[in-house]
């Protein structure tokens, strides 16, 4: 069965977090991330910069509230959607208001809300913000989520069997059991991957920086606003990609990469479950 996702061309346009006080988090990400933010209502703020956009809603700290895909056109979006229906997946109204009518949403086996839609014009990623000068915007669109699972073999399952994200790169134990898997939705490494641990949810979100000039600008940029670097600069083995990870005032992981592989026609690599696969250079914070 092809790769429907993957040749619909989709990537991770925006994200929408909970937060009991949604407004604190807003701010934090309008600061850190240099995004510029507006209340939309008592329950809904919005944060965007250059590629990148987050919805807070009023709920429960550290729970997704859903990720939007976006879709290179409509014949794609059908695509999707016809795939999900011969699956039996349920298709769900959109909730996303960064999407063109006839968006829809789905339901991962983790109760994990996934949107797939056309983004708004005014809303299209570019792909080479200019910054002129120190003061503008760091370059760093939204890119990739990696959930926590006590259900691998259901996340590969749905996102893979019953989707089509591509399959990319797994970490295997010893055993041969599974202790991560990737998938993708387009030509970078990966869109979503998943942990298999002791829990269900997110473990981070990740905004692509694309060069290590760029990392060292975010790594810089939070050192100003006293945020301390939870973890890295590191490199991952799946992936090869350059890191630097940071929480947020509710305890949500962001992760900032740089340099992900660029996949072409290479097929679905083995990883082992060791700290060196998680990073090549040092400390591996395991959750699998």
């Amino acid at each position: 069965m092809p790769d429907t996702v993957a040749q619909a061309g989709a990537y991770l346009h925006h994200v929408a977090f909970e937060s009991a006080n949604p407004e604190r988090l807003a701010a934090f990400y309008g600061d850190a991330m240099q995004m510029e933010v507006e209340k939309i209502s008592e329950t809904q703020w919005r944060c965007e910069g250059p590629a990148r956009r987050m919805i807070v809603l009023k709920g429960e700290d550290k729970k997704l509230g859903f990720s939007g895909l976006a879709v290179r056109d409509a014949d794609g979006l059908e695509m999707i959607r016809e795939r999900a229906r011969s699956q039996s997946v349920e298709i769900l109204d959109n909730p996303s208001p960064y999407f063109e009518d006839g968006a829809f949403a789905v339901r991962d086996y983790d109760g994990h809300l996934v949107v797939f839609g056309l983004s708004k014009a005014a809303y299209v990623k570019t792909m080479g913000w200019p910054r002129a000068n120190a003061a503008a915007p760091i370059w760093g669109p939204v890119q990739h989520m990696t959930y926590r699972t006590q259900n691998i073999e259901g996340f590969y399952e749905f996102y893979h069997k019953k989707l089509g994200f591509r399959m990319v790169d797994r970490v295997v134990r010893d055993d041969g059991s599974i202790a991560t898997i990737f998938v993708t939705s387009n030509h970078e490494h990966h869109t979503i991957a998943a942990f298999d641990g002791d829990r269900t949810g997110m473990d981070h979100h990740s905004y692509e920086a694309g060069e290590w000039s760029y990392l060292r600008d975010w790594c810089e940029h939070f050192a100003s606003k006293g945020i301390q670097l939870m973890w890295g600069p590191g490199r991952h083995g799946p992936g090869h990609n350059l890191f630097a990870f940071i929480a947020d005032p509710d305890g949500n992981w962001i992760e900032i990469s740089a340099e992900l592989e660029v996949i072409h026609d290479r097929p679905c690599e083995d990883w082992p479950h060791e700290a060196r696969s998680l990073n090549t250079w040092g400390k591996a914070i395991l959750r699998s």
